[in-house]
């Protein structure tokens, strides 16, 4: 897929982190970009600022996700492109001194990263079949799912968080299988350690221990990398039904 003003994308998560640089290198390529996330306030500062379109958004509400498409094919048309970042990471252990992990928070935590990242991708996929192809192939949209190295490598108290980014990782195939007859892609970028707005807000002796860990080059993921592994999904249109590692090498210890 060539990525100009034709098309449009939809990046959910994309007031801050790996889904904010994911908008900004989209639109840096001409792409129309509407964010789904559900802080407004800087939502809307990145969404001006790309020049694309805010949508409040919360990905476990099907009415708010309905909404959310609507007003960003009322602003673009259908998009060709969807990457789901929205997604949240607490750490409980199975059972600690409090009692066994708490239900509800592994249940949202299901409900955000899984379900959420399901129903906008099938969401944006069954639109995406309704286009003509943009090449020879038969290419019709592509669809990126954010998975962790967690998925494979969950640490202590990551019990929640690896089942939902193992499930992402997952369903990849099958789901790249199911929509093969439309002419769509699917892809899951599983990253590492990232330098994100909320692991750069810890201590430094922190993120300098957690950059060691890495075994080459031994620093944080910038977004920026993450961005630009999505570009190139997009653009190789031989990238299907694939879970790429975006890590340095890393295979997380236990704790």
């Amino acid at each position: 897929m060539i990525l100009n003003a034709d098309v449009a994308a939809i990046v959910t998560g994309a007031a801050s982190g790996l889904g904010e640089a994911t908008a900004r290198a989209l639109a840096a390529s001409g792409v129309k970009v509407a964010i789904f996330d559900t802080n407004a306030e800087r939502g809307s500062v990145v969404a001006r600022e790309i020049g694309g379109i805010f949508c409040k958004t919360d990905v476990t509400s099907e009415d708010s996700v309905v909404a959310a498409f609507a007003a960003a094919r009322a602003a673009h048309g259908q998009e060709r492109i969807v990457v789901n970042c929205a997604g949240i990471a607490p750490a409980q252990r199975t059972v600690s001194k409090a009692g066994p992990h708490d239900m509800t928070l592994f249940e949202t935590v299901i409900r955000i990263n899984l379900i959420g990242s399901y129903r906008v991708l099938s969401k944006a996929a069954a639109g995406m079949g309704t286009l003509d192809p943009v090449d020879a192939a038969g290419e019709r949209g592509v669809c990126i799912s954010t998975a962790s190295v967690a998925a494979f490598d969950g640490q202590v108290g990551q019990a929640a968080y690896s089942a939902s980014k193992a499930a992402i990782a997952g369903m990849t195939l099958p789901v790249a299988r199911d929509l093969t007859q439309l002419g769509i892609r699917v892809c899951t970028i599983a990253p590492g350690i990232f330098g994100t707005p909320l692991l750069k807000a810890m201590p430094q002796e922190v993120q300098d221990s957690l950059a060691r860990q890495v075994p080459f080059p031994s620093r944080l993921g910038e977004p920026e990398e993450f961005a630009s592994l999505v570009t190139h999904i997009c653009t190789n249109g031989y990238l299907n039904g694939e879970v790429i590692r975006l890590d340095g090498a890393i295979r997380m210890a236990p704790r």
